[in-house]
């Protein structure tokens, strides 16, 4: 009899989750399979422990999309963020093979190694926009097609003030203004939106001073409608981390 429930357990277990993601305690449960029982499991091939409480089937190859979606569900606000999230939304400019993932959140969170040892990623946890209300932080989040359903992505012009913030730190100066290049069809209630609730005066000034040079949006115009963050009227002067003096006027 305990032999028959045993195999009932390791059947549900095969057939009640998904291939190419990790799972925790929690889905284990759901499925009938106590944490004693899930270590035994492990113990004996039928899983293989990811870290604490986490795991996978044997032989199993995660998928990046899939396992970043599983993340989501542990820690607030997770998406795939910057540079990534232009890509996955067809901007991109030599991007290496082995690119590493960007991720932001809302609260401290160290990727686990599990995680990073397949997908090479560095995760950054900055209160770059003071929300209104949670309406835009939903709105500027989106799934682009031919990613996993429900995998939260930045939109555009989310994405992009992102990038920004990362400039000099982890983004090379060059490399996002060839990025920036590929930008299109910005929309500009949520740009401006966007724009308004942003923290980093950086960001706001190099994305007026970039639009302006490229005539991607009318600065003059957003000066007009939104009330832009840009801090003082003095010019904005810092030294990059290669060396680079960077200098922003206040609108570009």
């Amino acid at each position: 009899m305990e032999r028959a429930a045993r195999h009932s357990l390791i059947k549900s277990l095969q057939t009640g989750l998904p291939r190419g993601a990790p799972f925790d305690l929690s889905a284990l449960d759901r499925l009938g399979i106590s944490a004693k029982q899930a270590a035994r499991y492990a113990e004996t091939g039928w899983l293989v422990r990811l870290g604490q409480g986490i795991y996978a089937f044997p032989g199993d190859t995660l998928n990046q999309h899939a396992t970043v979606k599983f993340l989501q569900t542990r820690v607030p606000g997770l998406h795939v963020a910057g540079k990534s999230a232009l890509g996955l939304q067809g901007v991109r400019h030599n991007l290496a093979p082995r690119e590493p993932l960007v991720l932001w959140g809302d609260a401290r969170f160290p990727l686990p190694a599990w995680f990073t040892e397949r997908f090479p990623a560095r995760y950054v946890w900055a209160r770059l926009f003071d929300w209104p209300d949670d309406r835009l932080a939903t709105k500027s989040l989106t799934t682009p097609p031919g990613t996993a359903a429900g995998l939260r992505v930045s939109v555009p012009e989310r994405a992009v003030l992102e990038l920004l913030y990362d400039v000099g730190t982890h983004e090379n100066l060059e490399e996002a203004h060839n990025l920036f290049d590929g930008l299109r069809n910005f929309r500009q209630d949520m740009l401006g939106q966007l724009l308004t609730c942003c923290t980093s005066v950086k960001a706001v000034r190099l994305f007026l001073t970039w639009g302006r040079e490229t005539k991607l949006v009318d600065v003059d115009v957003l000066a007009r409608k939104y009330r832009l963050p840009v801090g003082s009227e003095k010019r904005w002067m810092n030294r990059l981390k290669d060396g680079t003096l960077l200098t922003l006027k206040p609108l570009g």
